[in-house]
C-alpha cells in the first residue's frame, strides 16, 4: 500500500477524535514505542472567573488569577533532566527508570487560553497531568515555588498530588531520529 491508501485504511477505523495525519515507510527493526526520541504535550488551561462553553472537555478551568512570573521561574526549574518519580502515578512497575529530560515548557496566553506544551526525550505515566497541578498550584499561590524543588529532591519519596484533569492533555507530536 502506498502511505495515502494506508493513512486512509487507518483512520477509517479510528474513532474521528483521533487521526492519522502523516506516515512513511520505515524500516523493519522500526517500534513505535521503543524508536521514539521525544515527544510533545500539550495542555490547555481557560483563566477565567467563567468557563466557556466551547471549551468543556478541551480544556481544564482554572477560574483563579494566575502569576505569570511564578509559573515562568516554575517550568524553570523543571526544565533539564532530573528524577520526576515525584511526578508520575505508580503502575506496579518499581524497577522503572524515572529519569526524563524536559528540554522546554513552552507557555502561551492567548486571552482566557494558556497553553503549556511541554517538548522531552520521554514522559511518565501521569506526568504531564502531575506537572500541570503542580505548576498552576505554585502559579495559583497555593504552594511555594519552593516545593518543586523538594519534589524533584524527594525521588518519589513524596508524590505531587495535584494531577490537572485528562480533558485539556493532548499529545502533539512523536519525535523519532
Amino acid at each position: 500500500m502506498t502511505p495515502a491508501t494506508w493513512m486512509a485504511a487507518v483512520n477509517a477505523h479510528l474513532p474521528p477524535e483521533i487521526r492519522l495525519i502523516q506516515c512513511q515507510p520505515t524500516s523493519a527493526d522500526f517500534h513505535a514505542q521503543y524508536s521514539a526520541i521525544g515527544k510533545v504535550y500539550r495542555y490547555r488551561l481557560w483563566n477565567a472567573p467563567i468557563f466557556h462553553p466551547m471549551e468543556i472537555g478541551r480544556s481544564w478551568h482554572v477560574p483563579q488569577r494566575l502569576d505569570f512570573d511564578i509559573l515562568r521561574a516554575a517550568s524553570d526549574q523543571l526544565t533539564g533532566t532530573h528524577d520526576f518519580a515525584s511526578f508520575a502515578a505508580n503502575r506496579g512497575k518499581a524497577a522503572e527508570k524515572t529519569t526524563r529530560t524536559i528540554h522546554r515548557i513552552r507557555i502561551q496566553r492567548r486571552r482566557e487560553l494558556v497553553i503549556l506544551e511541554f517538548h522531552g526525550n520521554g514522559f511518565l505515566y501521569r506526568m504531564v497531568r502531575m506537572l500541570t497541578g503542580t505548576l498552576i498550584r505554585v502559579a495559583s499561590q497555593r504552594a511555594n515555588l519552593s516545593w518543586i524543588t523538594e519534589l524533584l529532591a524527594a525521588r518519589g519519596q513524596t508524590k505531587a498530588n495535584y494531577t490537572a484533569p485528562a480533558e485539556g492533555l493532548y499529545l502533539v507530536k512523536v519525535e523519532y531520529s
